[in-house]
């Protein structure tokens, strides 16, 4: 479920109208016949198409309010963006994405592209360079103020950018601190909120809780089905929180195809696949760990992706659920007719770790660790408008413009720079706002995918080898085993 299509659904009250007056329909100043021009950009000497952009299916009074916080952020007033709807589908995007740029199309002048699938494009030569036509401060201000992951996310092996991060998704561990506290916990207190528990004592909170509630169904859920949020996210997650990785330190995440070490059997990555087999078959089972608490998740999350896995936690019959941020927006709004609001009673936390940044193996693991999700702003690179394509990826930088995005009841997304979630302001916004601290914290630690051109399949390979350990079908030695087998054969053919 999308962020913008929850809060619609949850009632959010609607955005002021800030409409833009159409004056005549003079003959369109940018060329072209009068059936190109934009309901509403009849006065502008440039209009700049955005595909997919913030409020792409929102109405064209939402679509009004983020031109004008555009033109707020300094924007030029010549420039009107024309924000086009995209499919709801991302694969219907890709595919799309790839059509306009093998054909070379020069419209839409931005695409929105996911980070998982950013850098696939830039492999193949289809994207500029963003310092080609943005200034030396504005490309260091993205490098040093914007969330790591997302800034590599559109980063090539030279260093170089192709594009802009415009928001970010998060991997959060949500949670009943109410039912935590019954159970003799405080994590308020212990600043789960910044500084979360061990792998070891959540699970050990998550059991106490269970016991103190008869009407808990079960204590954890989260996303294991044979997909490839099992891959990029959970597992990803799971084993860097452990001192795993797909290929040793994380500067191979995107690099070194063929030279990089594959270190999917390493005991790190290993444990973290027991951890997961504890908490869904008890610590009896073969391949299981004796220091967690045991039982503590359904077998049903083996089929479960996002939206099923949240569902039980919002009926409450269940304790802590593994889920983006837009999770807390829909439970931590107070208790509605549907009883899916928890209020203060939801917590957030980072995703909790087992070993610590100092005690990992690889650069780049151990300590809490987000999946990262979200979107960037990319320039196509046949754009005949570049120029200005660069003043709108400036507005967008804006710190006021994106704390108007995470505000805006209809969008609500977060930014991709620690700088806006700092802001007195960002704690002020309803519900989310009690949240930005955990968000901040699962920015700045954030791990990508190891999206290369490789990644569709090694990721197939991947969510089906860990899906066989997780079930019992293999043991975590031999799923590995085939996994890394798996991995070396694409990493070879590739080279």
């Amino acid at each position: 479920m999308s962020r913008r299509r929850f809060v619609r659904g949850v009632g959010a009250t609607g955005a002021a109208a800030g409409s833009i007056a159409a004056a005549g329909c003079a003959a369109a100043p940018w060329g072209g016949s009068d059936d190109d021009v934009p309901e509403g950009a009849e006065d502008y000497d440039t209009v700049i198409s955005w595909h997919g952009g913030f409020a792409d299916d929102e109405s064209d009074d939402v679509k009004d309010d983020v031109r004008e916080a555009l033109w707020d952020a300094g924007l030029s007033k010549e420039i009107y963006v024309d924000i086009q709807q995209s499919s709801d589908s991302t694969d219907d995007v890709l595919d799309q994405y790839t059509t306009w740029l093998s054909a070379g199309r020069s419209d839409p002048d931005i695409l929105n592209m996911d980070s998982g699938w950013t850098i696939p494009f830039i492999e193949r030569g289809q994207l500029g360079r963003i310092d080609e036509y943005m200034s030396e401060d504005r490309i260091a201000e993205i490098e040093e103020d914007y969330f790591p992951a997302s800034v590599d996310s559109v980063r090539d092996e030279d260093g170089n950018l192709h594009g802009l991060p415009v928001f970010v998704d998060l991997g959060l561990m949500h949670y009943r601190k109410d039912l935590v506290e019954a159970a003799g916990y405080d994590p308020d207190g212990e600043g789960w909120a910044t500084e979360p528990p061990t792998w070891q004592e959540f699970s050990e909170a998550v059991g106490a809780a269970m016991e103190e509630d008869d009407g808990i169904e079960n204590g954890f859920t989260f996303q294991a089905d044979n997909y490839e949020g099992l891959s990029c996210c959970n597992f990803n997650e799971w084993i860097t929180t452990w001192g795993g990785a797909y290929f040793g330190d994380h500067e191979n995440l995107h690099a070194n195809v063929g030279d990089r070490p594959i270190t999917v059997e390493d005991e790190p990555v290993l444990d973290a696949i027991r951890m997961i087999r504890t908490f869904i078959h008890g610590s009896d089972a073969d391949d299981t760990l004796d220091d967690f608490e045991g039982g503590i998740s359904t077998e049903a999350v083996l089929g479960w992706n996002e939206d099923p896995s949240l569902g039980p936690y919002g009926d409450g019959r269940v304790i802590a659920n593994r889920n983006w941020s837009y999770a807390a927006a829909m439970h931590a709004q107070d208790d509605d007719e549907d009883g899916a609001g928890f209020g203060e009673d939801h917590g957030v936390m980072p995703i909790p770790y087992a070993v610590t940044e100092d005690e990992a193996e690889y650069e780049g693991t151990g300590g809490t660790a987000a999946a990262l999700g979200g979107w960037n702003a990319v320039p196509n690179p046949n754009s005949e408008n570049l120029d200005a394509v660069a003043e709108v990826l400036e507005a967008l930088m804006d710190p006021e413009f994106q704390l108007f995005v995470f505000e805006h009841p209809l969008i609500g997304n977060i930014p991709p720079r620690s700088e806006a979630l700092e802001d007195d302001d960002a704690e002020d916004i309803p519900v989310m706002g009690r949240y930005v601290d955990s968000i901040r914290v699962a920015g700045e630690t954030a791990t990508a995918r190891p999206v290369t051109s490789l990644w569709p399949d090694q990721s197939s390979a991947t969510a089906s080898r860990v899906h066989s350990a997780l079930q019992g079908d293999e043991t975590p030695e031999d799923a590995m085993s085939d996994l890394a087998d798996d991995l070396e054969q694409l990493e070879q053919e590739a080279d």
